[in-house]
Formats: structure tokens, C-alpha cells, sequence
């Protein structure tokens, strides 16, 4: 079965390994030691949480209620997307004024994690767990 959460982390993953190289060879020159900072956490919760989809992607293959899994996979999506792209963005052109959708990113970020541990404090296909 085509697991569509695990290639898409697998690629959030191989984007935040090349956003980080564009940001430690090309960047450096170019912005202020604070904005490399901002594009580098962009790029650090970007590779966490496309290693977390990644994971929670495998996860539901064995939890028979995966509503909540399904959940975590698309808030942390939608957290890559709002929060590292608003990152990569303020970083690259400067305009402080993207940090205030950063937080936003942030909140789908926990939200996928309370949804993770809804998803696997609920029942199982095996009646043993």
C-alpha cells in the first residue's frame, strides 16, 4: 500500500536538507547572523516534524481509529507550511511583519502532537495493546 504521509515528509525532509545547505553556502553572505538564525529554525522544525509525519504516517497502518493520526499528519503539514515558510520568508526578504503568522505554524505544530497521542491512546487493531 502507497503510504502518501511518508513520501510527503520524505520530501518536507529532502527540502529542509536543501534549504539548510542553500542557507549555510549561499545565505551566509547575505543576511545578518539573526536572520541565518531565523532560516535555520525554519529549516531544524521543518526536518523534525517532515521526520514526525513520516512517522505518524507508519503509524496509522496499525491503528485501526486513525482520525486523530490523520489529523497529525495534516497540522503538521500545515505547521511546515505557516511556520518554517514564514521563517524562510521574513529571512529572506526581511519583512519582520511574516513573524506574525510564525505562531500559527507553532500552534498546528502542538496541535499535531496532542493529536499523536490521541491517536495512540486509542484503540488498536491488535487486542492486545
Amino acid at each position: 500500500m502507497r503510504n502518501n504521509w511518508v513520501a510527503t515528509g520524505a520530501t518536507f525532509a529532502l527540502t529542509a536538507v536543501v534549504l539548510g545547505a542553500f542557507a549555510a553556502h549561499a545565505l551566509e553572505k547575505n543576511l545578518t547572523s539573526h536572520l541565518l538564525d531565523v532560516f535555520k529554525t525554519g529549516a531544524y522544525y521543518q526536518m523534525v516534524h517532515a521526520l514526525a509525519l513520516m512517522f505518524v504516517g507508519q503509524r496509522m497502518e496499525a491503528r485501526r481509529q486513525n482520525g486523530p493520526l490523520r489529523a497529525a499528519c495534516i497540522l503538521f503539514t500545515v505547521g511546515i507550511v505557516v511556520f518554517s515558510g514564514s521563517l524562510y520568508l521574513l529571512a529572506s526578504t526581511g519583512q519582520l511583519r511574516l513573524g506574525a503568522i510564525t505562531p500559527l505554524g507553532g500552534l498546528c505544530f502542538i496541535a499535531g502532537w496532542c493529536c499523536v497521542i490521541l491517536g495512540e491512546i486509542g484503540p488498536s487493531i491488535h487486542s492486545d495493546d
